[in-house]
């Protein structure tokens, strides 16, 4: 039987030799897309959860954009059926706000949180009519969850490929402005502080979203908010050369905007670091890069890239340690994860920070290997990721 407690009565069945090494909760991710039922091909529950678990995560819950949408609660209990027989990692599904993730009609709420939806996100669409955002807001309010943005104005980011700048012109490609992300900010944070239901923006990525973020904290707004690593470590420059592995939305943004999102992280105005992992084959990211589709996977690369903050003292180790745990703990409402406290669930990540090594995306667990970090060197190597006391990652 799993237990964290002072101490424990009876002989262990394994003992693992942890000096050294970091010992944390078990990591809880956000964001992710595990692309079952419907897309198959570029993930499945099994593997993204298989792939969670070899990145140290424990935790993830999982945005509504499969297909068919997760807006019902028979989606809604196909993936957690899913997620028990496999007996994995914790899955938590996220439902759309919209039917079809169409911005029109709003989803059976109720039904899908009844089924076990944590929270409600049109990720991937933006849902431009304000009233049915307001609405949204009110119905999430009325069943105790919570309501993630995806920040971007759909008329002004248009058909953009990539951040608006000197660099997008210079490649012949389209743009896309930061006040499209901004002013979806603005918007629904004024729309929570209407109707006092809590929301969340998902991948901050510019300079002024962490400010309007930052001021409506200041004002009392119930607003929580994420970076990807992607975000807090790359700028458009990576770009160059029409890496379809660095088109993303919202787009990797200029220098400043990734000092800004650092700084955010590091006093508190970003709440979590969170993946945003969005497996793509072969298929959709080898074409021209107007024709790409959006997204990297992150599950297995978040622990390295993100202690580089660390290492470079961008943030503290325990500032790390709780943007990735107790802090998504506290949004989700899960009292029994994100901690090591003495009743709570036995998920625990196990870290050799010292550990340096290359990524190699052809060592990935994930079906997909669509990232611009192949070939980096890294510090930080997860050993071992357990849920309720049982390994389910190393040995």
């Amino acid at each position: 039987m799993a237990q964290v407690a002072s101490h424990i009565k009876g002989k262990a069945d394994k003992t693992i030799e942890a000096k050294g090494r970091l010992l944390c909760p078990g990591l809880i991710d956000m964001h992710t897309h595990l692309r079952e039922p419907g897309y198959e091909g570029k993930e499945t529950i099994e593997t993204g959860c298989r792939a969670a678990a070899a990145g140290g995560f424990t935790t993830i819950a999982c945005m509504a954009n499969t297909q068919p949408v997760n807006d019902n609660a028979m989606i809604t209990e196909y993936i957690l059926n899913q997620a028990r027989r496999l007996n994995h990692v914790t899955v938590l599904p996220i439902g759309a706000i919209s039917h079809g993730l169409k911005g029109e009609i709003l989803a059976d709420i109720g039904d899908m949180t009844h089924e076990g939806c944590v929270a409600i996100s049109d990720d991937g669409s933006t849902i431009m009519n304000a009233a049915l955002m307001r609405k949204a807001l009110e119905y999430a309010k009325s069943f105790n969850i919570f309501v993630i943005s995806h920040a971007e104005d759909a008329s002004l980011a248009g058909e953009g490929d990539m951040n608006e700048g000197p660099l997008c012109t210079l490649m012949g490609l389209k743009g896309i402005p930061n006040a499209s992300e901004e002013i979806i900010i603005a918007r629904d944070i004024f729309l929570s502080e209407l109707t006092r239901c809590p929301l969340h923006i998902a991948h901050v990525s510019t300079r002024e979203g962490v400010n309007l973020i930052r001021e409506a904290k200041k004002r009392g707004v119930k607003v929580t908010a994420e970076v990807t690593p992607h975000h807090l470590i790359l700028t458009e420059e990576a770009v160059k050369g029409y890496n379809t592995n660095a088109k993303m939305r919202p787009p990797l943004r200029s220098a400043t905007d990734v000092r800004a999102v650092q700084q955010g992280l590091k006093e508190g105005v970003i709440d979590v670091i969170a993946t945003d992992h969005a497996p793509h084959s072969s298929a959709d990211k080898d074409v021209e890069f107007s024709k790409a589709l959006n997204g990297i996977v992150g599950l297995e690369t978040a622990v390295p890239l993100t202690y580089t903050l660390v290492l470079k003292k961008v943030i503290s180790l325990r500032q790390w340690v709780a943007s990735l745990t107790q802090k998504p703990a506290k949004i989700l409402g899960l009292k029994n994860k994100g901690t090591l406290r003495v009743g709570a669930d036995a998920d625990f990540t196990i870290i050799d920070t010292k550990a340096s090594y290359t990524i190699d995306s052809k060592n990935f667990v994930s079906k997909s290997t669509n990232t611009p970090f192949d070939g980096w060197k890294v510090h930080g190597r997860v050993l071992i990721t357990a849920v309720k006391g049982r390994l389910i990652h190393g040995t």
